[in-house]
């Protein structure tokens, strides 16, 4: 295992290489949440910064938790090639559609409908470790692009408000998301 302060070009291209990471976040009080992410959704502004474009879901809890304690861990694994994980300890902000700089840092992201926010993560410390027990499998389809953005897609403006103010406005423990500005 290996711990580092930074990025380096061999960790910078395995991660532009997956298909998909997992991010974790926590309050201080509450639930621990792990969530998958997948989609051409991040970006690697540098070897201590990164961010990512989240879409719309059934939850919205790294935003809330980040909201209460702004530590996060995102995990890269390999499922194809040699065996690698890879996770990025930090601090993150979270940037609305209702922020200033939202359309300015939206415009280094592909047009996905349903993006609600982007997650900017300055990354603390990064850690390898071996991965051997992680299996290999192999990508047969995006379903954020087949299944997720199609759906969102066939919403207008107003219904999409809606299910956020429904599903996204407060995490499962009740803290504020910050998605809804009212």
């Amino acid at each position: 295992m290996a711990l580092g302060s930074k990025l380096n070009p061999t960790l910078r291209a395995f991660i532009e290489r997956q298909p998909m990471f997992f991010v974790a976040s926590a309050a201080a009080e509450g639930r621990v949440n792990l969530s998958p992410k997948g989609a051409d959704t991040l970006r690697i502004v540098d070897d201590t910064h990164l961010s990512w474009l989240n879409l719309s879901g059934s939850g919205n809890e790294t935003a809330g938790h980040v909201a209460q304690l702004n530590r996060i861990t995102l995990m890269f694994c390999a499922f194809e090639g040699d065996a690698l994980i890879l996770r990025l300890y930090g601090t993150a902000r979270v940037i609305h559609p209702h922020d200033a700089d939202w359309t300015a840092r939206l415009a280094a992201f592909p047009d996905l409908s349903g993006s609600r926010q982007i997650f900017d993560v300055a990354i603390e410390a990064v850690q390898t470790s071996c991965g051997t027990g992680v299996p290999r499998m192999t990508l047969t389809a995006d379903r954020a692009m087949e299944e997720l953005v199609p759906y969102w897609d066939g919403l207008d403006d107003d219904q999409i408000a809606a299910y956020w103010r429904r599903k996204n406005a407060e995490t499962i423990d009740g803290f504020d998301t910050g998605l809804i500005r009212d």
